[in-house]
């Protein structure tokens, strides 16, 4: 099943820790979140625990995320950057200003992935809940042979019970990927 995902329809939430706004483009209860958040200013993360998070800087540059255990390296835009939630975070901002999306899953309940599909490349996805964010635009998706334009920060919820061939037909798509079951 495909269902559109467009900006009148996401949900601004603050911060856990009160330090700024994040845009929900999708999250399913207490499981799972999928949202695009600007730091403007460096300073500690939310904590959340029992989660995995993944995140991609996708504007500004030079974020680094400092942890007990060392740096955390989200300079390089479009690369997704792992870690546990209830790693102790500051970010540092070294060129101002960045945006990133974020994508947040419940240890116990879901597995996560986030990767993005560039002009021309396709790829297939399982069984599972798949978010194709176009976080530049506009760009075409190609979900099964089936076509979906999506203007700039739109996105495309696709629910499967099968594998599914996405193909991207110019710029670039975030692919957000939560699949039931906790990791193994």
């Amino acid at each position: 099943m495909f269902t559109l995902l467009e900006p009148i329809q996401y949900r601004r939430t603050p911060w856990k820790n009160g330090g700024g706004t994040t845009v929900d483009i999708a999250t399913e209860d207490d499981l799972w979140r999928f949202s695009r958040t600007p730091i403007a200013e460096p300073g500690p993360f939310s904590d959340y625990s029992g989660f995995d998070r993944i995140q991609m800087l996708i504007a500004g540059k030079g974020l680094v995320l400092e942890t007990p255990g060392g740096e955390i390296d989200v300079r390089t835009p479009f690369r997704p950057v792992r870690f546990a939630g209830e790693t102790p975070i500051v970010s540092r901002l070294e060129g101002g200003p960045v945006e990133v999306v974020n994508l947040i899953g419940s240890r116990a309940a879901v597995k996560i992935d986030l990767d993005t599909l560039d002009a021309g490349e396709r790829g297939g996805v399982g069984p599972g809940i798949h978010i194709a964010y176009c976080a530049e635009g506009p760009t075409i998706l190609d979900a099964d042979d089936a076509l979906h334009r999506l203007p700039a920060h739109h996105a495309l919820r696709i629910d499967t019970d099968r594998t599914t061939m996405l193909a991207c037909k110019g710029g670039r798509l975030i692919v957000a990927s939560i699949t039931r079951g906790a990791p193994t």
